[in-house]
């Protein structure tokens, strides 16, 4: 079965996620459970907690196929001890808000090397600092989304994402979430058969399909190996329709939050309702 939903806004407290992903059709979201463009937040409150957990169970959504999402701030493979530090404490706040939510998975960008470190000395600290994070929290997997490899971010080779899990010490509590349009943007052409069958067959073999938790399904703006992150509403992008026919006949991605990242969030629930149609 496939769980599809959109990652929704949270504005006015984290339970409000839940009734805006009802209000679209979803049976999975994402959400931030914190403003994502600041480094210090507001600890969530008992009541909100309680709140969260309690309309989770009421509106039949499951912990499993909701998918909270961390500050963009973030930078586990900073070089700059300043910001690896803000983004260390934000990381690890971010894994304790998923724990007390009772969510199982918090989605992350990998991490940028800023041109002063190699790119396999930032990978092996965004490893150890994953480690550090999951050390201090239960229940949690840490889910590592690929990107576009714009400037100088990390993640956008599938053995980017395979050397990080490599440095993880608890293998059952690290993740990946694709998101399609970085996929493409990435190089790896999933617009025509062909390119999407060598593509999860190469997941397969770098990284291993055990890994895959989560998926971004966003058609893109700009073309295979554009290194440009702009997505596109479902179809009307260089992915296309039969991507998407594709993709929801293809039994591997059962099972996980499949999040819409859309442009058009009015767009939203008919564009789920489009994929249940497949």
């Amino acid at each position: 079965m496939k769980y599809i939903g959109a990652h929704v806004s949270a504005s006015g407290g984290v339970s409000n996620a839940i009734l805006n992903a009802e209000a679209i059709g979803a049976n999975a979201f994402a959400l931030f459970t914190r403003n994502q463009r600041s480094w210090v937040s507001k600890p969530l409150g008992q009541e909100e907690i309680y709140g969260f957990r309690q309309l989770l169970t009421e509106r039949g959504f499951e912990p499993q196929y909701v998918l909270p999402h961390d500050s963009y701030l973030i930078n586990l493979g900073s070089p700059d001890e300043e910001t690896l530090q803000k983004s260390r404490n934000a990381f690890l706040d971010e894994m304790k808000r998923a724990e007390q939510l009772g969510l199982t998975m918090l989605n992350f960008h990998p991490g940028s090397h800023l041109n002063k470190v190699s790119e396999e000395e930032c990978l092996d600290q965004i490893a150890h600092e994953v480690n550090a994070a999951l050390a201090e929290t239960e229940g949690v997997t840490a889910v590592i989304e690929n990107t576009a490899g714009q400037g100088t971010n990390l993640g956008w080779k599938f053995e980017h994402i395979a050397r990080i899990i490599e440095g993880i010490d608890d293998k059952s509590r690290v993740g990946v979430c694709i998101d399609t349009c970085h996929t493409l943007a990435a190089g790896y052409d999933l617009s025509n058969e062909m390119g999407y069958q060598f593509c999860f067959d190469d997941f397969e073999s770098i990284i291993g399909l055990q890994y895959l938790r989560a998926i971004h399904l966003n058609d893109s703006k700009k073309g295979a190996g554009s290194h440009v992150d702009r997505h596109e509403t479902l179809g009307n992008g260089f992915l296309g329709k039969e991507f998407f026919v594709r993709f929801m006949h293809d039994s591997r991605f059962d099972n996980m939050p499949i999040i819409l990242e859309t442009p058009d969030p009015t767009l939203w629930a008919q564009e789920i309702s489009w994929l249940r149609s497949l």
